[in-house]
């Protein structure tokens, strides 16, 4: 099967920096492939090369097969999503929808009918003679969303589509953009520095640090099984200690378990913080190693330990993650 678009060697130097670092990247038709990591690490810098806002400075990018490396993003036919959404503010949502359409001369009334679809799967039909400013912030994000769409591209790229909206908007976005994808059978490739978006929205998790991809793979494979501190940090793991020959571990808070006697680490409570449906419970654990770390534990139920007193931590041997050392 070909790749949607698959990058080879790819590096992106500016000056002295190097932004993208000779990454090797095949990404899958049709599904929906996240880019994820801190600011800086070169998530949307890889973006503006498959888009062809940027050239990469070695290496080669292909797109369904066909070396693109230099053809410019006019010629690419890919939609695209920004931060900003860049609606024209004096356009209807329909003409904002149809604009790329028209750059691409389709016929008035084969234009009115893709307009008109592509607002119908986004749920925004009702708004089409309507202008930006007197939409709200999830509205005007899924009209950028659907003049993306109404060009039929070759691939759908969204650069942090979601970051401007409110926490329930985006949580709703989430939703709406996965089933959209479905539907269209589109190829997404979308850039976040929020693991839970990934995590909710991805087929395919390509996490970045430092210009280079540390770990890559399906939300179910990477999430139990960090590759290394970095990605484990990255996506909410906050317990890491150290085994007794050396190896570091690491386990979500959620995962361990408290009691008063019973195999498992001696610990002493530093603080209890009521959460409403649980304690999230800091302690102060002497590890297998003998060194002193600090954990926290997620705890449903029960009655709350108070600070200062003893407890046993239990860690259970398939929730522990060995890492690299």
């Amino acid at each position: 099967m070909t790749a949607a678009a698959e990058l080879i060697g790819v590096t992106q130097r500016f000056g002295s920096f190097t932004a993208v670092d000779a990454v090797d990247l095949a990404v899958p038709p049709g599904k929906l492939t996240t880019l994820l990591g801190p600011s800086g690490c070169g998530k949307t810098t890889t973006l503006r090369m498959i888009a062809g806002y940027s050239a990469p400075t070695s290496g080669t990018i292909r797109i369904d097969g066909i070396d693109s490396t230099r053809t410019p993003p006019e010629k690419r036919n890919l939609g695209m999503v920004f931060q900003s959404y860049a609606l024209f503010p004096h356009m209807t949502v329909a003409d904002n929808v149809g604009y790329g359409l028209k750059l691409r001369k389709v016929p008035a009334a084969e234009r009115r009918a893709r307009v008109m679809e592509t607002l119908e799967l986004v749920g925004l039909a009702h708004l089409a003679g309507r202008k930006p400013k007197k939409l709200s912030g999830g509205q005007q994000q899924r009209v950028a969303l659907a003049r993306a769409i109404a060009i039929r591209p070759r691939l759908l790229l969204l650069d942090e589509p979601l970051s401007n909206l409110d926490a329930r908007l985006r949580v709703q976005m989430r939703t709406e953009i996965r089933r959209i994808q479905a539907e269209t059978e589109l190829t997404v490739i979308l850039v976040t520095h929020d693991q839970d978006e990934a995590l909710e929205m991805s087929d395919e998790m390509v996490i970045m640090n430092e210009g280079r991809i540390v770990q890559q793979g399906a939300p179910q494979q990477v999430f139990p099984r960090p590759a290394d501190r970095f990605v484990a940090e990255f996506l909410g793991y906050e317990n890491f200690l150290t085994a007794a020959d050396g190896t570091p571990l690491t386990i979500r808070p959620e995962h361990l378990r408290l009691a008063e006697q019973a195999p498992g680490l001696p610990a002493t409570v530093a603080d209890v913080a009521f959460r409403g449906v649980d304690l999230l419970v800091s302690l102060d654990v002497v590890d297998p190693s003998g060194a002193t770390v600090r954990l926290l534990a997620d705890v449903r139920g029960g009655t709350a330990p108070a600070p200062g007193s003893s407890v046993t931590v239990v860690t259970p041997d398939d929730h522990l993650v060995r890492l690299p050392r």
